[in-house]
Formats: structure tokens, C-alpha cells, sequence
């Protein structure tokens, strides 16, 4: 009996750690670039997030190579000119959710993020708002944010100036469910 309850608070601690652990690696990232000649778009439907509802602390990693474009060139320019993604393959974020969040009840939090991002092998302090949604046992993170390129040393060329924004508006969507090992 006594084999049986020490199995068995084994197995509930082991649920618990792995319930306080949220993934997805199919989250949504948007950025625009709204310059005076074009508009460009691009998403990332490959973004691998990780909540842990515990800590409140977010990582998101995103490879670069995976935004889509209209234009194969837009393409071609974005990673090779611009994000270099051949020698910084990936932009990250790690932080934590500042504000009071009860993931264990449905509901939308609006809530502060505070942490570092890295982008083009620039990492620089982020405090972001945005939204977390609870429902249902998933768990969706939202934001809409505004970067400088400049403040990631990527360099708009002159001759490009009218046509790609310094100022890039950036979309975070990720529906994350709990972390199954």
C-alpha cells in the first residue's frame, strides 16, 4: 500500500509540472513595414512558444528563413541584406508576464511582458502589452508592437528608404496547449 501512494504522488507531481508547461510550434508572427512608395507584409506560421504558467516566464524562438513574401526578391533581400539569416538564423525573446494571470480560469488578461529580445544578433529590453486569453485548457498569447531596425543593426540602404519602413509594426498570435513530453 504504502508502494502504491508513494506511485501515486509521484505520478500527480510529475501531471502537475508537466500541466504548468504550455508549447506550440505553430504560432502566428506578422510584421508590416508601411513606407511611403510600399507596404510590406510578411508572416511566420512557424513560431515555437513556451509558457510556464508557474514562473509566468515566455521564450519564443522564430527562424528567420520562414516568413513568407509575395515576392521571391522581397524574400531573397529580407535574408540575405537585412536579417542576415544565414549568420543569425533566429530571433528569440525571453521574458516574463508581469501582471496577474489565473491560467487556471477562463478568461482575457491584459497583462505587461518584460524581457529581452534578440534580433539579428542585437538583444536589447523589451516591456511589451499585449493579451493572455484562457480557454478551455489552451492558452493564447497576443501582441502588437512596434520595433526600430536600426535599434537591431539592420540597415535600410538609402535607395530603399522609400520603400522599407525603419519602424516594422510586428503581430504576436500563439495558441500554446500544455507540454506533453
Amino acid at each position: 500500500m504504502k508502494r502504491i501512494s508513494i506511485l501515486l504522488l509521484m505520478f500527480i507531481a510529475v501531471f502537475t509540472a508537466a500541466a504548468q508547461k504550455y508549447y506550440t510550434s505553430s504560432g502566428v508572427i506578422t510584421f508590416t513595414s508601411e513606407a511611403p512608395m510600399e507596404k510590406i507584409i510578411s508572416s511566420n506560421k512557424q513560431v515555437t512558444a513556451l509558457l510556464n504558467t508557474a514562473t509566468k516566464e515566455v521564450a519564443f524562438k522564430v527562424l528567420m528563413k520562414s516568413f513568407k513574401f509575395d515576392r521571391q526578391g522581397m524574400y531573397d533581400h529580407f535574408n540575405r541584406e537585412y536579417t542576415e539569416s544565414d549568420k543569425f538564423p533566429n530571433a528569440m525573446f525571453e521574458g516574463k508576464i508581469t501582471d496577474a494571470v489565473d491560467f487556471t480560469k477562463n478568461g482575457t488578461y491584459n497583462s505587461i511582458v518584460d524581457g529581452k529580445l534578440t534580433i539579428h544578433g542585437v538583444t536589447k529590453p523589451v516591456k511589451q502589452s499585449g493579451t493572455v486569453e484562457v480557454v478551455e485548457g489552451k492558452i493564447t498569447l497576443k501582441s502588437n508592437f512596434n520595433i526600430q531596425l536600426s535599434d537591431y543593426g539592420i540597415k535600410v540602404p538609402s535607395d530603399f528608404i522609400k520603400r522599407i519602413s525603419n519602424t516594422v509594426q510586428v503581430t504576436v498570435n500563439t495558441v500554446l496547449t500544455p507540454y506533453v513530453r
